[in-house]
């Protein structure tokens, strides 16, 4: 028998180790450009992603049938990574992540256009909820947060929205193994051919937190794996919330940065709508296990 724990303890162990990863991003993020550090992501992930993909599933589950989808997706994920790691360099994890938790709420509105399935008056109200949660979190009538940064972030949350359903689609012909492995991938390649030009040599002492990167993003993706695999994903799902608190853990810790009460609010009105989406349709477990290897939460 599985311990009834077992999921939940493996998805909110998959939170604490992207949120691990993604403060290797932002101290990557001051020295290096932001595709830079994109591709330094991919490629540092890449090794451990193969070998897992290559252990579940064989060569056999590498292979593309979708290749225009694949390719969206990666597309997406370079501009991802970059436009979030770019955001990383002047906003704190905890304000990143808040801003970030509209893309649930993204991807329940574009399944409508784009998948054809029907959301229903109510879960319309708690989108919207949920957007005057991020005009409230960015402030734009005071000294709030907008910025090229606050702009980035919520960009790269529409990204992982597109990316999502990109995978839900993918689901149907390919396996997951081959959506994380030619993700990472394209973003390594992708992101460093765009970075060549100014491209900064890597020190040293940087090489223990790139390591550190691609060992937290892949034993993340095993444990947020092992999570859906074993659990119930309408039960799990919401504990992706408590990176902002691990969020809030770094920069207290690392940076010296406490969020704000209206940053406090804004995000606790997003991550309401966010839960109440959540309990009125049951997410889709390939979804979120392989599009959670583009940005955080």
């Amino acid at each position: 028998m599985i311990h009834p724990l077992r999921a939940p303890l493996a998805m909110l162990a998959a939170v604490f180790l992207f949120s691990l990863m993604d403060a290797g991003l932002k101290s990557l993020s001051a020295g290096y450009p932001p595709f830079q550090v994109a591709s330094l992501r991919g490629a540092a992930s890449l090794p451990f992603v193969l070998a897992w993909a290559l252990a579940s599933g064989g060569v056999a589950s590498l292979r593309v049938r979708r290749w225009p989808l694949h390719l969206l997706r990666g597309a997406l994920g370079v501009g991802m990574m970059a436009g979030f790691v770019y955001a990383l360099r002047s906003l704190p994890l905890s304000t990143a992540y808040a801003i970030f938790f509209v893309a649930p709420l993204l991807i329940t509105a574009l399944s409508v256009p784009l998948l054809g399935e029907r959301v229903g008056p109510r879960r319309w109200i708690a989108i919207a909820i949920g957007l005057f949660g991020v005009l409230v979190l960015l402030r734009p009538s005071g000294e709030g947060l907008v910025s090229l940064a606050a702009l980035s972030v919520l960009a790269a949350a529409a990204g992982y929205a597109l990316s999502a359903i990109a995978v839900r689609v993918l689901a149907r012909t390919d396996s997951m193994q081959s959506m994380m492995v030619w993700l990472m991938a394209m973003i390594a390649v992708g992101a460093g051919l765009l970075a060549w030009p100014e491209w900064v040599p890597i020190r040293a002492a940087d090489g223990w937190v790139i390591l550190g990167v691609g060992v937290a993003g892949a034993l993340g993706q095993y444990a947020i794996t092992e999570a859906f695999r074993v659990g119930e994903a309408s039960l799990i799902a919401p504990l992706e919330y408590t990176a902002l608190v691990w969020g809030v853990m770094l920069d207290a810790t690392l940076w010296g940065v406490l969020p704000d009460g209206v940053t406090w609010l804004g995000a606790g009105i997003i991550v309401a709508s966010g839960l109440y989406l959540l309990r009125r349709e049951r997410p889709h477990p390939e979804a979120a296990v392989a599009a959670r290897e583009t940005p955080p939460p």
